[in-house]
Formats: C-alpha cells, structure tokens, sequence
C-alpha cells in the first residue's frame, strides 16, 4: 500500500489516512512493536475523519514485527465507540498472519474482518461497507 504525497498522519507506529474512495488506510511502520498506546494513537486518528458516520478501514500490516494482546483487544472494537463498520487486513509475513489470525480468532472483532494479500482485493471487499 503505497502513502499518498500529503494527507497524511505520521504517527508513532504508523501512518494513517482517507483515501479518496471513502476508506480509511492504515499502514504499519516497519519493524513496530504495537503497544497499547500505539493502538489509541492511532484510533484517535481513524475516528476523527469529517463527513462519513462510518467507514472501512484497510490495515497494511506486512512490516509489522510485534502486537501486545492489549492492543489487540483494544483494535477488536469491543465495548467502545468506534465509525470503523469493517476491518480488511493485509498480510504477507508469518508476523503479519499470525497478529491477524490471533485478532480474528482470539479477539473476536465486533466488525467484519478479512484478510487479504493485497490492496485491490481488499478495497473490492471494502466498498460493500461504504456509506
């Protein structure tokens, strides 16, 4: 997932911001270990985007090292306010898989999730939850 030349938010672990098709992006720095404050970091981000009630999110997690279990159960959406109505995940690495496949399995998300290897797929699945 390429960055877009502006527009963007340069955060602590990752990079985040609206594409012009109505999805939010959210692209992991490589090598980031995710904490918890990452997490909220960056989902203050996500939820402050002007004109939409919800939206989908794509999240590139091909350069991601590590995610603590608190950022996972805080990024499952559960028991909190959120416009993210959908999650689609791209992976390529065994680090990346297994982060995903432990979110999907063990975090049970309160939103649709799917994984994905790349971005075209990802954005097809994504626009049935546009609104």
């Amino acid at each position: 997932m390429e960055l877009p030349e502006k527009n963007y938010h340069d955060l602590t672990c990752y990079w985040t911001w609206m594409g012009d098709d109505g999805i939010v992006r959210t692209k992991v720095k490589p090598g980031s270990e995710i904490e918890l404050k990452h997490a909220k970091e960056n989902s203050i981000v996500v939820n402050s985007f002007e004109g939409y009630t919800s939206y989908p999110i794509i999240v590139d997690t091909t350069k991601i090292k590590s995610m603590t279990k608190e950022a996972r159960d805080y990024f499952s959406l559960r028991n909190r306010e959120s416009k993210v109505n959908s999650i689609a995940i791209i992976r390529e690495s065994v680090i990346g898989n297994m982060v995903a496949n432990f979110f999907i399995g063990l975090n049970k998300p309160a939103v649709p999730v799917k994984l994905f290897e790349n971005e075209k797929d990802a954005i097809k699945w994504c626009d049935r939850y546009k609104k």
